[in-house]
């Protein structure tokens, strides 16, 4: 049949330019210049020359996709995980973990306006020791999906493989997978979530229905033939234990215990450097008395509390704060005691705060801690030590220590997550005396 042309009809052509990435932004993106504006290019590394098709533009930046790549870079890497082109978990296994920490490391120092001392990095492989797994059955093969989210979709990838999960959870993958499987209430899970604590794995599964006796007899011989403590959440705030421990990490020698919810640090071996390298930077001493800020159930605040006169930890969620008191008991720490308290209201008005603090070390969530901070300096400690998991909202902070006669004298990076885009870090500040 003949075709005619239509003037409706809009054939779109994608300009294709060749370019060459100079260096790597922290999503693993390559990143060169084009008509004077920052041309984005995922999966290009610095030297890297392609041909790249562009698929967006902006008025200060656009960004391209790989045609076709022109050279390799000597720092391209082979990824380890066979989903990584899909999943949306990492996006840097094709750079080597060196050109990562110096990527990041770098935009660090841009944002600090300050020079990184050191990066804190354990093992880049198999270094996660908690994960959440999306369930999804298809409705027409009734094939069970257990994974993690594609990248910019939900569309799930089916995970058999995770090479940055812990041994011994991705080793649990294919037989979690079948066990689910089989399960008759199979279209009732939300998610399973995975944690490697230090007196062995366990697994939490949300179910959105009551699970038959079978369904928990199957789930109970799998966790006792792997060794897992088992935990049910049949809604979002209840989880309740069929087997098992209680689970426990350490900090500096001590034990914490935890429930499978709360938060811990996913990175144990960044986590242990980390710690150390706050104490030191604090210069702990035996006659000081410290202040955590946002300290969850203790994980700086204890091993403080073992080095100095006395700590007081103070938290924003009750849940944390009453484990915290109790992994202070169950450590026979007796120096230290733990606030829940607004960390928005001027902290400075309670009865613990009147005796003031010689050093102060906060750690608090994405959003930083602009509202604290004012209070933090009329507490005027010698040091004050910032554990931050958002570089912007550090950079923003940081200019009301600063201003308020503080200056930096310690900047590190910490490489809390190979292969991904999250940047963490920690800045020790001096007040400066005129």
């Amino acid at each position: 049949m003949a075709q005619f042309y239509s003037a409706k009809r809009r054939v779109t052509t994608r300009q294709i330019i060749t370019a060459t990435a100079n260096e790597l932004d922290s999503f693993g993106q390559g990143v060169a210049r084009h008509n004077g504006k920052l041309l984005f290019i995922s999966g290009l590394l610095p030297d890297e020359r392609a041909e790249i098709t562009l698929t967006e533009e902006k008025k200060q930046y656009a960004r391209g996709q790989v045609k076709r790549r022109l050279n390799d870079s000597p720092e391209r890497e082979t990824p380890r995980c066979p989903h990584f082109d899909v999943c949306g978990g990492c996006q840097q296994q094709h750079a080597s973990v060196p050109l990562q920490q110096r990527s990041k490391r770098a935009a660090l120092a841009r944002l600090m306006k300050h020079e990184v001392e050191s990066v804190i990095a354990g093992s880049p492989w198999g270094y996660r020791r908690r994960a959440r797994f999306s369930i999804n059955v298809q409705p027409k093969s009734g094939e069970l999906q257990m994974g993690f989210r594609k990248a910019g979709s939900n569309d799930i990838v089916n995970v058999r493989r995770c090479p940055v999960l812990v041994p011994t959870l991705e080793a649990l993958l294919p037989a979690l997978h079948d066990c689910l499987s089989s399960l008759q209430s199979v279209r009732h899970i939300g998610h399973v979530e995975l944690v490697q604590a230090d007196n062995g794995p366990l697994m939490v599964l949300r179910h959105t229905a009551p699970l038959p006796a079978e369904d928990k007899a199957k789930l109970e011989r799998f966790s006792h033939s792997h060794q897992l403590a088992l935990w049910l959440a049949p809604d979002s705030e209840k989880i309740v234990q069929l087997s098992g421990e209680l689970p426990w990490y350490s900090s500096d020698g001590l034990r914490l215990t935890f429930s499978p919810r709360d938060f811990i640090q996913v990175n144990d071996g960044v986590n242990q450097q980390m710690v150390a390298t706050a104490l030191a930077w604090l210069d702990v001493q035996p006659q000081d008395r410290v202040l955590d800020l946002f300290c969850g159930m203790g994980n700086f605040t204890l091993p403080m509390a073992a080095r100095s006169a006395s700590v007081v930890g103070v938290e924003g969620v009750p849940a944390l704060v009453a484990k915290a008191q109790q992994n202070a008991r169950d450590n026979n720490l007796n120096n230290v005691t733990f606030y829940h308290e607004n960390l928005e209201e001027d902290v400075t008005r309670q009865a613990w705060a009147k005796a003031g603090f010689d050093k102060i070390l906060l750690d608090p969530a994405r959003a930083g801690a602009p509202g604290v901070l004012q209070h933090i300096v009329k507490l005027a400690p010698s040091r004050i030590v910032y554990v931050s998991c958002n570089p912007a909202t550090l950079a923003r902070d940081s200019e009301a220590l600063l201003a308020a006669g503080y200056q930096i004298q310690r900047l590190a990076m910490l490489d809390m997550f190979p292969h991904t885009g999250h940047l963490e870090s920690m800045v020790l500040f001096e007040h400066i005396n005129e």
